[in-house]
């Protein structure tokens, strides 16, 4: 019979563990996009808060997302906690950056044809991940979220409970904040093969 909707399975302690277990390594990558310290104590109360609620589940297939949309509110109900209102911060002549435009400009790999390929290739995850934790948290969300994580804009707009037009101007200047600060720690770093020691 068309139309008969997938079995659920059944919303029990067991099925919770093996939904969290399967899930746990995606949920702590991206507690450790939005958090320095504080990754694991994110993503046990997000388990917390979804042990909870797993009755609500709708679909199974749907939990994986879901457990993230829980991580990220608990996420940024501590933030709020933090800074009682998220304030939109200036970041220092980001509009005016461009990465593309400051690699040509100082061409740091001078005998390369992929310069900006060798740019990018010198940065390894955890180094993404340090530039992500310099910016600030009001445009590091929408960044990680859409970015990296890939919910829709008027997902990150409601999970940031912030208007559509707001999350599109902060991702627009978190790209921008990024770009500047991926060659500010490539400097500091000694990414850069002019700063790099020679063997």
């Amino acid at each position: 019979m068309s139309g008969t909707p997938a079995r659920r399975t059944p919303r029990t302690k067991d099925a919770f563990q093996a939904l969290a277990r399967a899930q746990l390594p995606r949920l702590l990558a991206l507690a450790r996009r939005l958090t320095r310290d504080e990754a694991e104590d994110l993503v046990q109360e997000a388990l917390l808060r979804g042990y909870l609620a797993y009755p609500e589940l709708e679909a199974d297939q749907a939990g994986g997302r879901w457990l993230q949309v829980i991580l990220v509110n608990v996420y940024r109900d501590r933030e709020r906690k933090r800074a009682r209102s998220a304030e939109e911060l200036p970041v220092a002549d980001a509009d005016n950056f461009s990465l593309y435009r400051t690699i040509v400009e100082e061409d740091p790999f001078p005998y390369s044809d992929t310069v900006h390929l060798d740019f990018l290739h010198s940065f390894t995850k955890e180094d993404v991940r340090q530039v992500l934790l310099r910016l600030p948290e009001i445009y590091r969300m929408p960044l990680v979220l859409c970015h990296m994580e890939g919910f829709a804009t008027k997902e990150v707009a409601r999970l940031c409970q912030a208007p559509l037009g707001t999350v599109l101007a902060r991702l627009h200047r978190g790209r921008k904040a990024f770009e500047r600060e991926m060659w500010t720690y490539a400097e500091e770093m000694g990414l850069l093969k002019e700063h790099r020691r020679t063997p």
